[in-house]
């Protein structure tokens, strides 16, 4: 999903296909390492992941521990080649953006809130208020999700109005899809899912859901795609697809 943010954002400026399936790639290597070490004992401790067994099931803890290593450092090769834009000054940025967004001030920051509010510090879990709950997300989930679609406009060297149009719309587009992840976890099948549900509530896991509650998530949800459509009005029609993502997002099973 994130490849596909990447390469439909590109296209709004014309960048060419192939190059920002490179750009895709390199995220896709990030989000897959932290799946990896986000599945082992020492995080999550999960056992499955789209219907597989995780990879320190699969082989072993360390194997897991390497291979996201690897991924990681893989994701910034990539980005930095010749063949992702012609220009060095905008794979810098490329690259600083996927850095940023992957790192402490985003998805390894907001981890290390998602442990903090299971108690994994304290004695016991720390309660998470509704704001504490946004910013964690946004760092944890909705960071990757952002600079998915900020990358699209670095690559095509767009101007302030629309790189601010996609940051609002894959801020909307994150939180979506954590809102959708927390009732998949609730009222999801795991055959359907790919992974053991019902596990946040039994983690102490802050989540939308559990301080909105379910009806309520919904209606943000809803309110979210809705903000994720409204933030691609300068794009006209050539924004039709992202939208529909929007839409998916709320929508998906898995």
């Amino acid at each position: 999903f994130r490849p596909f943010l990447v390469v439909e954002s590109a296209s709004l400026f014309g960048v060419a296909q192939e190059r920002a399936l490179m750009a895709g790639a390199a995220l896709e290597c990030i989000h897959c390492y932290s799946l990896a070490h986000d599945d082992l004992p020492a995080m999550d401790n999960d056992d499955l992941r789209r219907g597989r067994p995780t990879a320190h099931k699969a082989f072993d803890e360390a194997t897991a521990i390497l291979a996201g290593d690897g991924l990681l450092t893989l994701a910034f090769d990539v980005a930095s080649r010749a063949e992702v834009h012609p220009n060095p000054a905008v794979r810098v940025s490329l690259v600083a953006a996927l850095a940023r967004a992957s790192g402490l001030g985003g998805m390894v920051g907001g981890q290390m809130l998602d442990l903090a509010a299971e108690g994994r510090f304290e004695a016991a879990p720390r309660a998470f208020d509704l704001a504490q709950i946004k910013v964690l997300q946004a760092m944890k989930t909705g960071a990757l999700l952002q600079v998915a679609c900020r990358a699209g406009a670095i690559m095509g060297e767009a101007g302030a109005r629309e790189r601010a149009g996609l940051d609002r719309y894959g801020a909307a587009l994150g939180e979506a899809f954590q809102i959708a992840d927390d009732l998949l976890d609730l009222e999801g099948d795991p055959a359907v899912v790919g992974k053991a549900t019902g596990k946040d509530a039994a983690a102490h896991k802050a989540t939308f859901v559990g301080v909105l509650g379910a009806e309520e998530a919904r209606k943000r949800l809803s309110a979210l795609v809705a903000e994720a459509e409204a933030a691609l009005a300068p794009f006209g029609d050539s924004g039709l697809l992202l939208k529909e993502a929007a839409r998916f997002v709320a929508n998906r099973k898995n």
